[in-house]
């Protein structure tokens, strides 16, 4: 089945960024969000976005027009219908999540697709929750959506390959390159990125260097467009524990365990540029 209307749940950073992709790939995109002030955060950021590519010659005028009158705003998900395909992209809490997906597991048509954008909980665990387990996969994009190429796909235990297939094929639809993980905590990218932020903080908690000698070294050194401690005031601090966390329960391995210095930011509020502190001030 070809995706025709997407259902986005959340309205932040991820979710905003995926149905600015998904309209300007000429889909109908339903965003809900439990906050009205969040859905009008969300859509103002969609048409900040949309206008920027029209000022590049990326888009023209009516192209953009065109994919705002496809876009569609609700703060109850069990409101939306004929939903091909949805999308959940809300914070990185298992119980919200698993909540989201009962509700999804009523709105999406017979044979339509249940996806999750979580970074790191796992997919096998979401799907129990829902009548149609087969029909539940990761759909890890990166942030920011519209700019990285990826979309990580994750198949739960009861993931079907048509599920996988119509996954794979609306990411490719949307311009993204797939790459597919098993669902073991923190699947291929956060496996391996969260661990480099952790130990970055565990070199900057030990006096190995600076936050700024850290970065720069990474930087010029492996040849990394951001330092792994400015990518996490990017990302969040509060989100890099939770994964930090997710993978040292998941995987048992006492090299995973967060480092003390960034459970202590995460404590002060120091969350990174969206707190205006991290590693760094802004």
């Amino acid at each position: 089945m070809s995706t025709t209307h997407l259902l986005v749940v959340g309205a932040g950073q991820m979710g905003a960024g995926i149905a600015q992709v998904a309209l300007q790939a000429g889909l109908t995109v339903t965003l809900v969000d439990v906050a009205q002030a969040s859905l009008d955060k969300g859509k103002a950021g969609i048409e900040k976005g949309l206008a920027k590519l029209v000022e590049k010659g990326k888009l023209d005028e009516a192209t953009r027009t065109a994919a705002l009158g496809r876009l569609a705003l609700s703060t109850n998900t069990l409101d939306v219908k004929n939903v091909d395909f949805a999308v959940e992209a809300v914070s990185e809490n298992e119980e919200l999540k698993k909540k989201i997906f009962k509700d999804l597991d009523q709105v999406v048509k017979p044979g339509g697709v249940l996806a999750t954008n979580t970074s790191s909980i796992p997919i096998t665990r979401i799907a129990a929750v829902t009548k149609r387990p087969e029909a539940v996969v990761g759909m890890h994009f990166m942030n920011p959506v519209p700019l990285m190429q990826l979309v990580e796909l994750i198949r739960g235990a009861a993931t079907s390959d048509e599920t996988y297939q119509a996954t794979k094929a609306l990411a490719e639809k949307l311009g993204k390159t797939t790459c597919v993980s098993k669902d073991y905590p923190g699947f291929i990218v956060n496996r391996i990125l969260i661990p480099m932020i952790n130990e970055a903080c565990f070199a900057l908690m030990e006096g190995v260097a600076t936050a700024e000698d850290i970065d720069t070294g990474m930087k010029l050194g492996t040849n990394q467009p951001m330092g792994p401690l400015a990518l996490a005031d990017l990302i969040g601090l509060d989100t890099c524990l939770a994964i930090a966390e997710v993978l040292h329960k998941g995987l048992g391995d006492s090299k995973y365990r967060p480092c003390p210095l960034l459970r202590q930011y995460v404590e002060a509020g120091w969350l990174g540029r969206k707190a205006g502190r991290g590693f760094y001030k802004y």
